[in-house]
């Protein structure tokens, strides 16, 4: 069992409470101006944006500020312009660490992620110094993890899936995530959500209560950060470390 699907467990387990900020419209409507920006304003022949919609919905954003998202992404909508970047760092014990973010004001950005890291016991890396460790692929969540679902989902193109806490986590190239979603919801499998992931090619074990605490606070603390969409990490601590720090 790979750390990978525990700590998108673990992510999905305290969705509910980060849904309630504020930050959540912002990261959405950053993730829709990007897609919009980067090929086009239709989501039915842009699957990016279709994918950002998607996760828009899921935290109830309203469908006024979604359009709102589109129409800057493609020009309409007026205000000043935004980019997406990718930061490098690293956590306690080495752990690797891609910080995703929207902006439009990259000075800002990297001065709040590199704050964040030194707070917390981390450290910037040079550019390509920890992406190697990671693949970009696509990532569906189904709340079936039946083998019936397994086997649905590499029959439509899935290159991996892992079983957890009752939900599945299928992995494939990021050109197969719409057929896959597609072919599961065919035979009504709830898909809770669908996005482009990077997942670790190799992983940290972290067995320290610890250490452990103060990584999960380091990578909590940059999610939190205004411009950060998404975080990945290759850390790997076992279930019954984690049941220790309750």
């Amino acid at each position: 069992m790979s750390g990978h699907s525990k700590w998108a467990s673990i992510k999905h387990k305290k969705a509910a409470t980060d849904a309630k900020r504020g930050k959540a419209f912002t990261q959405a409507a950053n993730m829709i101006t990007i897609a919009a920006k980067e090929g086009g304003g239709d989501p039915t022949m842009n699957f990016k944006l279709r994918l950002a919609i998607d996760k828009a919905k899921a935290v109830n954003m309203p469908s006024s500020n979604i359009d709102r998202a589109v129409k800057k992404g493609t020009g309409e909508g007026g205000g000043g312009p935004v980019e997406e970047l990718m930061y490098e760092g690293y956590g306690q014990d080495g752990v690797a660490i891609l910080i995703g973010t929207v902006t439009d004001n990259k000075n800002r950005t990297s001065g709040d992620v590199r704050s964040t890291l030194t707070k917390h016991g981390g450290r910037m890396a040079e550019a390509g110094a920890v992406s190697w460790v990671f693949e970009q692929q696509g990532q569906i969540i189904a709340t079936d993890a039946s083998d019936e679902v397994q086997l649905a989902a590499i029959d439509a193109g899935a290159s991996d899936v892992e079983a957890e806490d009752g939900k599945l986590f299928i992995y494939s190239d990021v050109n197969a995530i719409r057929k896959i979603k597609e072919s599961l919801e065919a035979i009504d499998v709830k898909v809770k959500s669908a996005e482009i992931t990077h997942k670790p090619k190799n992983y940290v074990k972290i067995e320290s209560e610890e250490t452990a605490s103060k990584i999960l606070k380091l990578i909590d603390s940059l999610e939190n950060l205004e411009d950060v969409t998404e975080v990945y990490s290759n850390f790997d601590i076992p279930e019954e470390t984690l049941e220790k720090m309750g």
